[in-house]
């Protein structure tokens, strides 16, 4: 199956020429990094010969970025800011396969959707799925099903693969969509991409794809947004979703981004860092209404 781009032309550029130069402009934007990163040599994983996931992290070598929380609107709007963790995940060098965890805009699909097998085609080309992956990634989960409607009319995986694509296509993917975001769910995903990296001996590194506080006015999303931040930097999933309930913060991602925390540590991270947060507003001017956006890694 090939699965063609369903927001080319309205979240990014269409033309691949236009879509570079856009890449090559949030990277440059005053609030990107200001610079275009260079690739670095890859990562690598040896894992023991031990059942325990916790062994996971005694045996990782020269890996040091896990996981990414990372924005997925439009990228006049978002570029800029998932920039930043683009920068830090090219310069660290890419894994074989990226885990990209999303919310459920559509509606579409299962509670867990996973994409099984084929290519994702976007203006830069294709990218394969890790079939391999995604089949093992079943067979170590209770909620996980294999189930491409969720996915043909979702922008929030698809809007990250023409950042990776500037800069390489040696890379597989393994998309999922959760409409499922409670801790449950988030453990259940963690555990398997666990169990199935430490199995298949592959370098993974886990993408959140998610933005924040949505359509509040400047000062409440950043206030609200805070809370989210200190939980990230913490890693720290049980205030995560605490302060999303307890607030009403319409952050669209927290389920991702539960599961992405709790990967990265089993994968051996220690730390949350939060790379750079703005608002819609701060490209737009309009502070009435913004969106929130953050990037940030685990390492």
């Amino acid at each position: 199956m090939i699965r063609k781009p369903a927001v080319a032309g309205l979240f990014y550029e269409k033309n691949p020429d236009d879509l570079k130069n856009k890449i090559e402009w949030c990277f440059n934007h005053e609030l990107g990094p200001g610079k275009i990163p260079e690739l670095g040599l890859g990562q690598s994983i040896e894992f023991l010969n031990n059942d325990s996931t916790k062994n996971i992290e005694e045996s990782t070598k020269n890996q040091k970025i896990y996981g990414a929380v990372v924005p997925h609107a439009g990228y006049s709007y978002s570029g800029p800011i998932a920039a930043h963790a683009y920068y830090e995940i090219v310069e660290n060098g890419f894994p074989e396969t990226f885990i990209i965890l999303c919310p459920n805009h559509t509606g579409l699909g299962t509670g867990i959707s996973i994409f099984k097998e084929g290519i994702w085609n976007t203006p830069l080309g294709n990218v394969e799925i890790d079939e391999e992956f995604t089949k093992e990634m079943v067979s170590n989960s209770d909620l996980i099903n294999f189930d491409t409607s969720a996915h043909i009319k979702e922008h929030s995986c698809e809007i990250h693969l023409p950042f990776l694509q500037y800069f390489s296509n040696d890379f597989k993917i393994v998309p999922m969509v959760m409409w499922m975001q409670d801790m449950e769910s988030g453990s259940d995903i963690a555990n398997s991409i666990a169990k199935t990296a430490k199995k298949l001996r592959r370098s993974v590194l886990i993408i959140a794809s998610t933005d924040l506080t949505h359509y509040e006015s400047k000062n409440f999303a950043e206030k609200k947004d805070k809370l989210i931040l200190d939980a990230i930097s913490n890693m720290d999933e049980d205030s995560l979703l605490n302060v999303v309930k307890n607030f009403g913060i319409s952050m669209c991602g927290y389920g991702p981004t539960i599961a992405t925390i709790k990967a990265s540590r089993f994968l051996g991270a220690k730390n949350g860092k939060i790379l750079k947060y703005a608002t819609s507003g701060d490209i737009s001017g309009d502070f009435n209404s913004v969106v929130g956006y953050c990037s940030a890694i685990f390492d």
